[in-house]
């Protein structure tokens, strides 16, 4: 496939795995915080799941074209991307001057993972 198609096409389904990601191992924190933690492992797993149904693919999609360190780095990348909305509006978190400064480290990671 071109990469030109499998970067977008791995880079979304990056994104979707991880919302389902994030779902599975932080919203019980909110939802199911009154239930044994049996319950919501297994909750979580049913969600997760669904990520790894999305993760596979998309990472045997993108390690056509990429290397696996810009593989990683992109996922660490979408992590964030995708983690801090979450943290404001789902798990009703402040906004921090900290989640910036990560994301500038997260920059310069995919700077020097790609520059070669």
């Amino acid at each position: 496939m071109d990469p030109r198609t499998a970067l977008p096409l791995t880079f979304g389904l990056l994104v979707a795995s991880n919302v389902f990601m994030t779902f599975a191992w932080y919203a019980h924190l909110k939802n199911l915080s009154d239930k044994p933690w049996w319950i919501a492992a297994f909750a979580s797993w049913g969600i997760a799941l669904f990520e790894y149904l999305l993760q596979v693919p998309a990472n045997r999609l993108g390690y056509t074209f990429l290397t696996l360190p810009q593989l990683k780095i992109l996922q660490e990348v979408i992590t964030l991307l995708v983690f801090i909305p979450f943290l404001i509006l789902y798990m009703k978190q402040p906004l921090k001057l900290d989640f910036v400064w990560a994301g500038l480290c997260l920059i310069g990671a995919v700077y020097f993972i790609f520059r070669s």
